[in-house]
């Protein structure tokens, strides 16, 4: 079962932090996860919209110019980074998730982070796009069909992994409070991956790859692994 850094190692580091990143590669994930706003021509990473639970800012991210948010104490002295400084900390170690929170401008950000793979040597395959925002999915998959996309919901819909089948979605990740063996059957039977998010308990990790799961979101990746090494050695 593949592991993603749930925000970076969210648990060890401040979310979405250059620390963060560089944390979940020293416990070698195997992919890593963050969230990413557009603000105005740049690409920053950080989860809320309002800068208040993650910064010592307030307001809103539109509120204040992009030097200004720079400025900002993300925590633990860092700051917020910009999406190329994420891609460049990470390069081609290993798999990355951008989520995409609030994002406008769908031909800037494909161009964006294809111009940084290539600077970076970043394969294309280890790119993918996730999102609540089922629009912005569609709006990729309308630009660059080859594009690989994870479907996010934090819900358990009445037709299962549908939706994601119908966006052409590579991934359904899912909120672990919802999961059930037949959502996951379900998406299997449509050729979905299925991820789910936030786990960190052992019980819910062994049920999960027990499902067949493909992948977990952890705060804590190496703990996570640990946890499936013992359970799986009992």
């Amino acid at each position: 079962m593949f592991i993603y850094a749930h925000r970076g190692a969210s648990a060890l580091a401040p979310e979405n932090t250059l620390l963060a990143l560089r944390t979940a590669i020293s416990q070698q994930a195997d992919g890593i996860e963050f969230d990413v706003f557009q603000h105005q021509n740049e690409f920053i990473l950080i989860h809320d919209r309002w800068l208040h639970r993650t910064t010592n800012g307030i307001g809103n991210i539109d509120s204040l110019l992009l030097e200004q948010i720079r400025k900002l104490d993300a925590g633990a002295g860092e700051t917020v980074p910009t999406l190329f400084e994420a891609l460049q900390c990470i390069g081609p170690s290993c798999q990355i998730n951008i989520e995409l929170k609030g994002v406008r401008d769908v031909p800037l950000l494909l161009r964006y982070v294809q111009d940084a793979c290539k600077t970076l040597s970043i394969p294309r395959t280890h790119i993918l796009y996730s999102s609540f925002d089922h629009h912005l999915l569609k709006a990729i998959k309308a630009i660059s069909k080859n594009t690989r996309i994870g479907a996010l919901t934090a819900n358990k819909p009445l037709d299962y992994a549908r939706f994601a089948e119908d966006l052409q979605a590579e991934f359904i990740n899912a909120d672990v409070t919802f999961v059930d063996k037949n959502f996951v059957y379900d998406a299997k039977q449509r050729g979905l991956k299925m991820g789910v998010y936030t786990v960190d308990q052992p019980e819910d990790l062994l049920r999960l790859k027990s499902w067949g799961v493909d992948a977990v979101f952890c705060n804590n990746p190496l703990n996570a692994r640990l946890a499936l090494a013992d359970l799986t050695s009992d």
